[in-house]
This record gives structure tokens, C-alpha cells and sequence, in this order.
């Protein structure tokens, strides 16, 4: 059986990308397979884990569900092309920072649905940041670190110089340390 073959060029990450792929192909295999981009993973291939979630002009868009000829003339956007030649995208910076990825294999789709959150709005609330990232499935963590480093990389393109506090880094400290640590203090103040 052949299958019918087109050849298109695909604008990914600014650049051209001229590939020809079988009609049927998902923006999925064709970045994966033909552009050679492995950045956005395969997951469930239907539509459920947002783990190949990429941007098409600017939105949000599961390549495991679209078809590859239908981004003909339309802006394609993968992790890849998050940086800025050798610097990090705050959301990138944020989440090694944070420690937001574990395993890392759901974290190129998160961080795309973030970016394109955060190009919608600017300064989200944590519910709207879980509500955006609902779709995204991450078996490793509890979404707590990548929901405030979303937060984080919003004030960082904001222009805001802030960092968040150290129980986002450290956890809460274990009951009875700091009782512990204030009265060692309080015995060192008596000598």
C-alpha cells in the first residue's frame, strides 16, 4: 500500500523547514520524524497528557491531534525554540531553578502551554495557571513547583526583581525545627 506523499514548508521556530511526509502524518511525527525537532514528546497520542502540546500561531495546540498539512502558512513553535540563542526563556529558567521538572518527559509540554498562557495574560493567578495546565499530565510531581514557577517566569517578563520565598525551594521546615533553633539561640544568648 502507498501512501499518498506531500511535501510542504513548515515555519518552526522562525525557521523553514521544507518536508515531505506521508498525508496522514501528525504535526507530531513530522516535527519528530522529518524536522528532526525531539523536543516535543510522544505521550498518549490521543489528545489526553498535553505532553506534545506546541504553539500554532501563538496557541496552544495538541500535534498529536492536528495534522501536519493543516499548519501550512501558519507559525509553528516547539521548546526548541524557546531560547534566545545561549539564554534560557524565564518559564526554562524558572522551572531548573525550582526544580519543576522531575523526570522532565511531560515538562516540553507544560512549559509551551505556560508560554502560551503567558502570552495571554501577563500576570495570572494560581487557579488560572491550573486551570491552563489541566490538560498537561506530569506522573512525578504534584504540580506545586511547576505551578509557582509559572508564577515566577510571569514576574521575571514582567520586569519584576523577585524571587520566591524558601518554602517554594525548601518545603515547609519539619515541626518543632524552628522551635529547636530559636531556643539553641536563646541558650547561646546566656553565655
Amino acid at each position: 500500500m502507498t501512501h499518498a506523499m506531500t511535501t510542504l514548508t513548515l515555519r518552526v521556530n522562525g525557521e523553514d523547514h521544507t518536508v515531505a511526509f506521508p498525508a496522514h502524518h501528525t504535526l507530531l511525527e513530522v516535527l519528530r520524524e522529518r524536522c528532526g525537532l525531539t523536543g516535543t514528546k510522544h505521550g498518549c497520542e490521543l489528545g489526553e497528557c498535553g505532553t506534545c502540546t506546541v504553539l500554532v500561531d501563538g496557541r496552544a495546540v495538541l500535534s498529536c491531534l492536528m495534522l501536519a498539512v493543516e499548519t501550512e502558512d501558519r507559525s509553528i513553535e516547539t521548546v526548541e525554540g524557546l531560547m534566545d540563542g545561549n539564554r534560557l526563556h524565564p518559564l526554562q529558567a524558572a522551572f531548573a531553578d525550582l526544580g519543576a521538572a522531575q523526570c522532565g518527559y511531560c515538562t516540553p509540554g507544560v512549559l509551551m502551554t505556560s508560554k502560551a498562557l503567558l502570552e495571554a495574560d501577563g500576570d495570572p493567578s494560581e487557579a488560572e495557571i491550573r486551570e491552563a495546565l489541566s490538560g498537561n499530565l506530569c506522573r512525578c510531581t504534584g504540580y506545586h513547583k511547576i505551578v509557582q514557577a509559572v508564577l515566577w517566569a510571569a514576574a521575571r517578563l514582567r520586569g519584576e526583581d523577585s524571587a520566591p520565598s524558601a518554602e517554594v525551594f525548601y518545603g515547609s521546615p519539619p515541626p518543632g525545627q524552628e522551635a529547636s533553633s530559636s531556643s539553641s539561640s536563646e541558650a547561646h544568648d546566656d553565655d
